[in-house]
């Protein structure tokens, strides 16, 4: 694959995909949802499964020999060069439970790092796009990160697991934040929170345990719009702690301890 044409082809796939998909959503969005298995914490809906499918047929009609790696299944040799990162509803528990905060996430790696990235939110129409090198822009206009630079003044995205281990090291950062910053949110979409980030709307954005589609396309964003999007290794295949931010913050919020 040759840089940047390319590039930009498989950001016009992805954005084609990433449209088809949140059509989908928007479709099903009053009608009844199929569950596919429940658990105490989470939903998979019979709608992820097909939004996946719908996404990888899209993207393999203009590149056939990339691999993917979703959610909800992995095609092809996903530890290849390329590879198409989905996840094609971020925000499924909102969306079964009729909150329209749900988006469409695909990402495209080379070497395992992010080099396109697209995020799609449907019930607010909000297309996020960027590719290497590239500004971050959300409906074709160039966004930026924010300039806050003082906990105090910040908006912060917080999220986790309920594992016992999780509430354990997460419930003593978030108690205190919640006092430090302006204000702390827990939204239901990674994708969505990093594209925040990425344009100025949240400061930052903590979780402690998140798997690579749901990072894969927000991490270049943030990125790309002046951020950081800072990992640490986590048990578990494509399992990682993270912070996004602004640039200016995560050194001031203190989380090392929650990272780990």
């Amino acid at each position: 694959m040759k840089l940047n044409a390319s590039l930009l082809s498989a950001l016009a796939a992805a954005v084609k995909a990433a449209r088809a998909a949140g059509q989908v959503m928007h479709a099903n969005w009053h009608k009844p949802k199929h569950v596919n298995s429940s658990e105490a914490h989470d939903i998979k809906l019979e709608l992820d499964v097909r939004c996946q499918a719908l996404i990888e047929k899209s993207l393999s009609r203009a590149f056939p020999q990339i691999p993917v790696l979703g959610e909800e299944g992995i095609t092809g040799d996903v530890t290849a060069e390329y590879r198409w990162v989905i996840d094609p509803i971020d925000g499924t528990v909102n969306y079964a439970f009729g909150i329209p905060h749900a988006a469409v996430s695909i990402a495209l790696q080379q070497g395992g790092k992010s080099v396109v990235g697209v995020i799609y939110d449907p019930f607010a129409d909000e297309l996020w796009t960027t590719f290497r090198g590239q500004p971050t822009r959300l409906n074709g206009r160039v966004v930026r990160v924010s300039g806050t630079s003082q906990v105090k003044d910040a908006m912060i995205a917080f999220g986790f697991s309920k594992s016992q281990d999780n509430l354990v090291k997460c419930l003593p950062h978030l108690n205190r934040l919640s006092r430090r910053a302006r204000k702390i949110r827990i939204m239901g979409s990674a994708a969505i929170e990093l594209a925040y980030v990425a344009s100025g709307r949240l400061d930052a954005y903590v979780e402690r345990r998140i798997n690579l589609w749901d990072v894969a396309a927000g991490s270049l964003l943030v990125e790309n719009a002046g951020g950081e999007f800072h990992t640490v290794p986590a048990p578990g295949k494509f399992r990682y702690a993270m912070c996004a931010d602004n640039g200016q913050l995560r050194q001031k919020l203190q989380i090392v301890s929650l990272l780990k």
